[in-house]
Parts: C-alpha cells; structure tokens; sequence
C-alpha cells in the first residue's frame, strides 16, 4: 500500500461487558485495495468490524476514514460520510421486492467513489436481474446476501466493510461471490473483508491481516499469508 490509506485503524479495542474482545487492532485499507481481515470463529473480526461503525458502546482507539476521525461518531454518521456495511446476518426487507430494496439503499453520487444504478448492479448480480419483483423473504440465502451486498452499493461508498460474504453459502454462490468483488474491486472500490475461508480471500484480496484474539499476528501481502505455513497453522487452522 503506497499513500495516505482510506481507513486507518489504530489501537481499537472493545468490549461485550466485561468481555475483552478487540486488545488493540491495527490495520489500514489502501484506495481502491481488498484488506482480507481473517481468523478463526470468535477471533475478533465481526467486531472488529462493528466497532469501526460505531456500533459498540464500549470501544477505545483510533478510526479515520479519509483523514477524519470518525471514532466519536455514530453509525448513521459513518455510514453518510461513505462506509457501507453489509453484516453477515442478511438483513433484508423480507416484505419489499428486489427492486424496492435497493431504492431504500439509494443515496446521491459521492465524488471519488463508484456510482451505482440498479441495472449496472443487476448487471453485476444477473440472479437479482431475474427476480426482480420477487420479495426478499422468498430469496435464498446466496441470494439474500447478493440482495444485502447490492442494496449497500447504492448508496455509492468510497469503503466496503464485507462481514463474512461467504459463510453458509452453496460453492457456486460463492464462486459468482468472488467473482463480483473482483469486478468491484476493478471499480476502484476499496474493500475490508472479514472472512474464515481462506482460499476464497486469497481469490479476491491484495493484503491480510490475521486475527486471533483481537490482536493481528499478521499483516502483509495476500501471497506471504499464502506461503506461511506456520501462521496459517497457529492462527487459521481449526
């Protein structure tokens, strides 16, 4: 990563109660890069992700986003400023079509980052372009979490967070998964990923960053984490 990064993270702790879950994360994601954030279940990720939202009360450390720091600020704040968050629970309007979705996602073109209509989503997603009057509560999983992905798109962010894009789906899903972060990744948008799986983040990032108890033990290109067998098998293997 060369240049000032789109989201620099430093120090980021957090905590369920009493629970100590972040003890003092450090990563950034370079303009137009695939950071994947990977650990096993439990690690940290997802709440890694949420703290950088401002979805946790309970948080400490350091979040800028294009040079600001945004740790003080809440979620709908973050989100206008241009992070899109797509959590790993498919949070689709089970009553709303295809179409009706992705209006509700709508926001004006941000200077600097992909603007998106729903034709070049359906375009990018061609399971949602058949079903598009289909409501959200009779979609597949896959389905669903393409539905979750495409309606953040239209808000048109600068940054992605990706909360575990692959988990629970048919390899074939994940597949055209891989395949539509690669083309947003053509786009110029920039992507922080969490995932388990391995072999799908090695198909689409740049970099990692691996966690196991809210520390990262690794950062650096997707291809070093690859070659490492001995990280891969203290922090990854299950």
């Amino acid at each position: 990563m060369t240049g000032e990064p789109l989201l620099r993270v430093q120090g980021l702790q957090a905590w369920y109660g009493r629970a100590h879950i972040l003890a003092g994360v450090d990563l950034a994601v370079g303009r137009g890069e695939v950071l994947a954030l990977v650990g096993r279940n439990g690690a940290g990720k997802s709440t890694t992700m949420k703290a950088v939202m401002g979805l946790l009360d309970a948080r400490a450390g350091s979040v800028t986003f294009e040079g600001r720091d945004v740790s003080a600020l809440p979620p709908h704040r973050i989100a206008r400023l241009g992070i899109g968050y797509v959590p790993e629970d498919r949070r689709v309007f089970t009553e709303l079509t295809v179409e009706e979705n992705l209006e509700v996602g709508r926001q004006p073109p941000r200077p600097g980052a992909p603007h998106w209509t729903p034709e070049k989503l359906y375009a990018l997603f061609p399971n949602l372009a058949e079903m598009r009057g289909r409501r959200g509560g009779r979609m597949s999983g896959g389905e669903q979490q393409m539905l979750t992905l495409a309606r953040t798109l239209m808000g048109n962010p600068s940054l992605l967070l990706l909360d575990e894009p692959s988990e629970g789906l048919a390899p074939r899903i994940v597949q055209q998964m891989a395949e539509a972060l690669r083309a947003l990744k053509a786009e110029g948008l920039s992507i922080l990923l969490s995932e388990q799986n391995l072999a799908f983040a090695g198909a689409v990032a740049d970099r990692a960053s691996v966690i196991e108890k809210g520390v990262i033990r690794f950062d650096g290109p997707m291809q070093a984490l690859m070659k490492e067998e001995s990280i891969r098998r203290a922090y990854l293997a299950v």
